[in-house]
């Protein structure tokens, strides 16, 4: 009974682990991403998590993991950087005003004298002029970020790093050997080929092998099943050793071959007769590939990146759209292949397609967010509509739900539709992998967000709590749209409290992963690699739709920071609600996911100047219905540096976020090889005029002026404060062009403030070799196998899969294994049914670089 209970209490244990804290609990992960455990104590975790480093986060939550929650912490700064707003901002709005209440008496709403306008110009000069500062500081981060990340082993020499897929390529360059004339430098080329008919072969295999071993496993478990309950009656079953005598041939596991009135057959038979005539065409046509027609695009391996990124950013053909677009940093398991075949006219249509289909749904989904609006503001409307005054007679609580909540909860059902199609569009638009398709999913989402979420309904907000003024005077319909459109900040306080707290509070708590762990599993995990995937399996967050939702709210807060100072409140508190739950998740919770290399945050960066824009124009729309000619003249000018410093902030960026820049590719004496990892005492650091003496001693007369030289720039280079740190294999870098000459520089200053004003030298290359962790100086482990055939079509080199099926104490699962060798591979190893007839696992599944090492399962009979 004991050992039972012992038992239970260490499975609920392990559950919660896989719940809260999997990646530090199990080994799902490698052993460089497994992050050490939290402290056990209910508050001890918090403050151990948020004195994290840079370093640990990008290690452990990735790049783009790491970058999101710069996002939010970012925002929850300006945030809290805006609650100074209030200490000039409340006695204007809240004294000797228009008498307004609530909420509202702390609004510009409430103002009553135009002189007093002039106070939120200058505030907006002051917070909006901070915040773009903020914008332009974070781009020259995640600009020197991204090149040091990109200089690193692990992202340099890895084969996406030195790939580019080119599309549209030329006839004449549809041929493995025709690219090698362009470029110098190339190693390999891909000619993408691919045929539909395999790709449905293949997965018509793959789903028949998926169901072969359902049925494998249905029959095992049925078998064992009848075992136990014989035992328990003492009955014996004469042979033990055929599975016919447990399981009757009417009960075996059956199919239909077309839905609903297809013929019904038993699936273990009809697979051991199609899967060797697939296998056989597959075979036959993968031998054949390289006579398929070519899909239109290549790609080209270089010798290192310095080579792909010449080619990259080279204009290759004399014709237009041809040779374009071409993709670097595109990781093979990563590209959407159907659209690797599109030709430029083609791509061209679709992206027009795409582009209206987005728009169309904008304006028509303004219909139902219009009516959501309308609801949060439903009491204004009784005053005139009294037919609706009935919504009185509800419960008071019920009544404060249908006016707050419900709102909010009926606009967050409705996004939820949206991603889907989106998606889809991206995908029809000519994204070529992942990444594009959520970058693409990004800006469209976004400009959802922005217009439906907050735009539609604000105004349709503004318009339900001024009906009444409207109808009886339609004259005056600006002016008091303008006067109440920052009342409709309530709403968005809500809002914000929703998504800063119970979003967060959500996210800790594991919801959604309590219900697919503990729910869904148990209805449908029926066999050993459902079971496996189910625990071993650690969903990641898709950016192009999780960035978007919180830039609008930070487009909210930017926008109602000088009209409704009060919500920067809510606002910090919120996004440091955010940080500090996704800071948790995305270290020891989720998976990273396809890694884009942070490119989703100068993306958001970008549209935060939203809230910017809106807010300026918002203010500009009061000051003129009130006609403060003085404040309209003030904050036109704003809105013109405002647009200034955008397209200031483009030029400036738009190439540096898309390329690895020379100066940090290329060695600072120009020859040495570009990464070479070195013991800092074996070899020299420079391979030019200097030559480093290191048999003779340091105390000698003897050494030459350039070897005098060399000696002094390497003393300087080994003091320097900003050098990368050594790992603990007591490596050094060879210095690159983007390190400079000088390395005597001083040490940097412990003034937050200065250093904070001066990006440029605090947040240059050498300064952020400290983000990143040891982890990212080893080189990517990539077998020349793989590689060989790393940019082919998939289906080229799909193999059948390994069944896994259970193993049972009466051999049955070894019969079954030898009955079908000859159709297809089967494994028992690693799983097992339990004393009670459950199916368990001891391993991960049989793959072909494992199959043939046999490894032994003990039962317990007891």
């Amino acid at each position: 009974m004991t050992d039972t209970k012992n038992t239970s209490t260490q499975d609920v244990i392990t559950s919660f682990k896989r719940i809260y804290q999997p990646k530090s609990s199990f080994d799902f992960v490698s052993s460089k991403e497994k992050p050490p455990p939290l402290p056990k104590g209910p508050w001890q975790w918090i403050p151990a998590l948020l004195s994290k480093p840079p370093s640990f986060v990008i290690q452990y939550a990735g790049v783009d993991g790491y970058l999101f929650l710069r996002y939010l912490f970012i925002m929850s700064c300006c945030a809290f950087g805006g609650l100074l707003t209030l200490i000039i901002l409340l006695p204007v709005n809240a004294t000797n005003g228009k008498g307004e209440t609530g909420l509202d008496q702390l609004g510009i709403s409430n103002v009553g004298s135009v002189g007093r306008y002039y106070a939120h110009v200058f505030v907006s000069y002051i917070y909006y002029g901070c915040v773009m500062f903020v914008i332009h500081r974070e781009l020259y981060f995640y600009s020197n970020l991204k090149n040091v990340i990109m200089s690193t082993p692990a992202y340099a020499k890895k084969l996406s790093s030195r790939t580019v897929i080119f599309q549209t390529a030329s006839d004449q360059y549809l041929d493995e050997q025709e690219f090698f004339k362009l470029f110098d430098g190339v190693k390999r080329v891909w000619v993408e080929r691919g045929q539909r008919s395999l790709a449905k072969k293949v997965e018509k295999r793959d789903k028949l092998a998926m169901k072969l071993e359902g049925a494998l496993v249905s029959l095992l478990s049925k078998a064992f099943k009848a075992k136990l309950k014989a035992d328990k009656k003492g009955e014996t079953i004469e042979p033990e050793n055929e599975i016919v005598c447990y399981v009757p041939q009417k009960k075996r596991p059956t199919m239909k071959l077309k839905p609903i009135f297809g013929k019904k057959v038993d699936v273990i038979e009809y697979c051991r007769e199609e899967l060797p005539k697939l296998n056989s065409e597959i075979e036959e046509m993968q031998s054949e590939y390289r006579s398929v027609k070519p899909m239109n695009s290549i790609a080209v391996e270089f010798e290192n990146q310095y080579y792909a990124q010449l080619a990259y950013q080279a204009r290759i053909h004399d014709q237009p759209f041809l040779f374009t677009p071409n993709h670097i940093g595109v990781n093979p398991s990563d590209i959407f292949w159907p659209n690797m075949r599109l030709f430029w006219w083609e791509r061209l249509f679709r992206k027009t397609g795409a582009g209206f289909a987005i728009v169309a749904l904008v304006i028509l989904w303004a219909v139902p967010v219009f009516f959501v609006g309308v609801v949060s503001n439903l009491t204004y409307l009784t005053n005139k509509l009294h037919w609706l005054r009935f919504i009185y007679k509800l419960p008071t609580v019920l009544l404060g739900l249908v006016t707050s909540l419900l709102p909010t909860v009926m606009l967050a059902i409705l996004m939820l539709l949206l991603p889907i199609f989106i998606r889809s569009m991206a995908k029809m638009a000519g994204a070529p992998s992942l990444q594009a398709v959520e970058y693409f999913t990004q800006q469209a989402y976004f400009a959802f967000q922005v217009i439906q979420v907050f735009l539609v309904t604000t105004i349709s907000s503004s318009i339900a709590s001024t009906v009444t003024q409207i109808i009886e005077d339609p004259t005056s319909a600006m002016s008091l749209l303008s006067s109440n459109i920052p009342k409709s900040s309530n709403f968005y306080v809500s809002y914000l409290v929703l998504q800063g707290f119970s979003i967060s509070g959500g996210a800790l708590f594991q919801v959604a992963n309590l219900i697919l762990f503990y729910v869904l599993s148990t209805l449908l995990d029926k066999t050993p690699r459902k079971k496996w995937r189910r625990f071993t399996s650690l969903g990641s967050y898709s950016w192009g739709t999780f960035f978007p939702v919180y830039t609008n709210l930070a487009v909210i807060f930017l926008t109602y920071a000088i009209i409704a100072p009060i919500m920067m409140l809510f606002a910090f508190a919120g996004f440091f609600c955010l940080y500090v739950a996704y800071l948790h998740n995305t270290i020891y919770v989720s998976g990273k996911g396809p890694d884009s290399v942070g490119k989703h945050y100068p993306r958001a960066l970008f549209q935060t100047m939203t809230g910017i824009y809106l807010g300026e124009v918002c203010l500009l729309g009061l000051f003129a219905v009130s006609k403060s000619w003085g404040c309209i003249v003030l904050e036109a000018i704003l809105i013109g540096i405002t647009i200034f410093f955008h397209k200031t902030m483009n030029l400036a960026f738009d190439d540096l976020l898309s390329v690895v820049p020379n100066t940090v590719m290329r060695p600072l004496d120009g020859k040495t090889e570009t990464l070479s990892w070195k013991p800092s005492s074996a070899t020299s650091i420079f391979d030019n005029k200097y030559k480093r003496v290191t048999s003779i001693d340091s105390r000698s007369p003897f050494f030459s002026q350039d070897e005098l030289e060399l000696r002094d720039f390497e003393k300087k280079f080994n003091n320097d404060p900003y050098r990368t740190r050594k790992t603990p294999r007591d490596l050094a870098k060879v210095p690159l062009l983007v390190d400079g000459a000088d390395y005597s520089s001083s040490k940097a200053p412990n003034n937050f403030f200065f250093k904070f004003l001066q990006p440029t030298s605090y947040l240059s290359f050498r300064p952020l070799k400290e983000y990143i962790p040891d982890t990212f100086y080893d080189s990517p482990n990539e077998s020349p196998e793989w590689v060989e055939h790393a940019y082919d079509y998939p289906d080229v080199t799909a193999k059948c899969p390994i069944l896994w099926i259970p193993k049972d104490p009466m051999g049955l699962s070894s019969i079954e294994i030898e009955n079908l060798k000859d159709v297809i591979h089967i494994s028992d190893e690693g799983a097992f049914f339990d004393n009670s007839g459950k199916i368990n696992y001891a391993g991960s599944p049989p793959s072909y670089d494992t199959f043939f090492e046999k490894k032994e399962i003990v039962f317990d009979d007891e």
